[in-house]
């Protein structure tokens, strides 16, 4: 029976492991991230990997940092066929790398070369991509760099976001990595080498990059605005003098001579505002500063009494 430890943490990784422990499997140990404070009672939650292992009785491994660690040489120890990461969130040092009898292998959300990093999914969709997909490769010391041994690829409709990609791409990978293993561990893949000329990058999603700007189209604030949801959310700074989150909009497919950020058209159920390049959009939800969120109509009905055509709600924080 062919033995793995597996690595990883969010959600996205919690159905490939169940798939491994499924097919049977000898999933000699789990790693997972430390125990994260969630919510507002900050009520101290494990990973959603540790629910899957913890449900079936394995060995959880939990270092803060893996790299010199004691559970880093338990892991060695166990001398396992496969190591198996799925957005772990730490990087693996190359003796652990090698302790793998087969290979150390990682199921990635992009399709590599594009995209090496930590938001992938994230990254797509802020870019417009019309599609993203998973990538089975080899780990090496660098990041994501590894050959390739499995692609798939899956469309991003104009509705999805982050929250429905990754549970895509999380089923995605799941069914390509079952796919995959068998013939790895019958050495019957030809791995292929990544092109450098067509490497990208997505690096972890920074504070900065959830701030909207008027110099966006309708288009792209669409784009980020689904990119950075269910979270953290997207805003503009100064929406009537204070920060609103826009957590739904939907571009459409006319245009205004009114300057990004004037109100293009209000109604009692609706609200129109100009963007970049004479863009418009209309609000669906947004969540004003301290409060729910809610849908336009009741923001129209409540904070948003008074608005009229052409006021400049939206300014860029100076």
């Amino acid at each position: 029976m062919t033995s793995i430890v597996f690595m990883g943490t969010p959600q996205f990784a919690a159905p490939i492991l169940s798939s491994l422990i499924a097919q049977g499997y000898d999933v000699k140990a789990v790693v997972t991230q430390p125990d994260r404070r969630v919510g507002r009672k900050k009520v101290l939650t494990p990973t959603p990997v540790k629910q899957v292992a913890l449900e079936h009785d394995l060995l959880v491994l939990q270092p803060q940092k893996l790299s010199g660690s004691p559970e880093m040489e338990q892991i060695i120890a166990l001398e396992p066929d496969l190591i198996i990461t799925a957005a772990y969130g730490q990087f693996l040092p190359t003796k652990l790398l090698a302790a793998a009898q087969i290979a150390a292998i990682n199921v990635h959300g992009s399709l590599l070369p594009k995209y090496r990093g930590g938001a992938p999914i994230q990254y797509a969709i802020k870019n417009g991509d019309p599609t993203t997909g998973v990538t089975i490769m080899y780990m090496v010391k660098e990041m994501d760099a590894g050959d390739m041994l499995a692609k798939v690829e899956l469309p991003i409709g104009a509705t999805d976001d982050a929250g429905t990609m990754f549970e895509k791409l999380s089923l995605a990978g799941r069914d390509l990595l079952n796919e995959t293993l068998p013939k790895l561990i019958a050495g019957e893949i030809t791995p292929v080498a990544q092109d450098p000329a067509l490497v990208t990058f997505s690096p972890t999603i920074q504070p900065a990059e959830e701030e909207l700007h008027l110099s966006q189209t309708a288009q792209e604030l669409d784009w980020q605005i689904r990119a950075l949801r269910p979270a953290p959310g997207a805003y503009f700074a100064d929406f009537k003098g204070k920060r609103m989150k826009l957590w739904d909009i939907q571009p459409l497919a006319e245009t205004t001579d009114l300057a990004a950020g004037q109100v293009v058209e209000v109604t009692k159920k609706g609200l129109k505002i100009a963007a970049a390049d004479q863009t418009v959009y209309a609000i669906q939800e947004l969540q004003p500063a301290g409060k729910p969120k809610m849908a336009i109509q009741a923001y129209l009905n409540g904070m948003g009494q008074g608005l009229k055509v052409g006021q400049q709600v939206i300014t860029d924080e100076k």
